[in-house]
């Protein structure tokens, strides 16, 4: 199916908030790096921050689609499919243009809880939890649910430290503390 023209301008415009985040882009920076007229962009979103969560969402169904695959393919096992979430992770860090979680920054420029934007970036993180706790469930090991929350924290830290710091590590040493908690998980599930 060929992409519509809102479509187009969606996938544009995250390029363009990831780059250089939500409030830094304005109106004019949009037009010029997505080509679209401020005209055509309200035509299609009521506002700015109806175009944001609409970046989100895409983003997050690409970021979930690309994770969820790529565990996928570095492991059949669910127990080493969820410790295969810190190589993606560490494959994603040394790609040319990391700059972070995007889902982060819009909580970061949009704290209050209620806002959509804020709702959106943190219903990126459940989704994410969720999916891990379906692994683990898989995996047999003891309380998924909180299984899925900790690795979900895991994840999240390690991507916040890899942005803040500028290091690629942090991938590996989240992985190294997942396979503790997977251990320990088991081995409590065991008894």
């Amino acid at each position: 199916m060929r992409p519509t023209k809102r479509d187009e301008l969606v996938e544009k415009a995250t390029d363009a908030f990831y780059r250089h985040g939500f409030q830094a882009t304005g109106m004019d920076r949009l037009v010029a790096e997505t080509g679209v007229s401020k005209t055509s962009i309200y035509k299609h979103f009521r506002t700015k921050e109806d175009l944001i969560v609409a970046t989100l969402r895409l983003r997050d169904a690409h970021i979930r689609g690309w994770l969820f695959r790529r565990i996928e393919e570095l492991a059949s096992d669910p127990r080493d499919q969820l410790v295969a979430i810190f190589d993606a992770l560490d494959e994603w860090f040394h790609e040319p243009g990391f700059q972070g979680c995007m889902f982060a920054k819009a909580s970061s420029e949009y704290q209050d809880v209620k806002h959509p934007i804020n709702r959106e970036a943190s219903d990126h993180v459940v989704r994410l939890s969720d999916h891990f706790s379906a692994i683990a469930a898989r995996a047999g090991l003891r309380d998924p649910d909180a299984i899925g929350r900790q690795l979900a924290l895991l994840k999240e830290g390690a991507v916040a430290l890899a942005t803040m710091v500028h290091d690629r590590q942090p991938a590996r040493e989240a992985k190294a503390i997942a396979i503790q908690l997977l251990a320990a998980a088991a081995t409590e599930s065991s008894d």
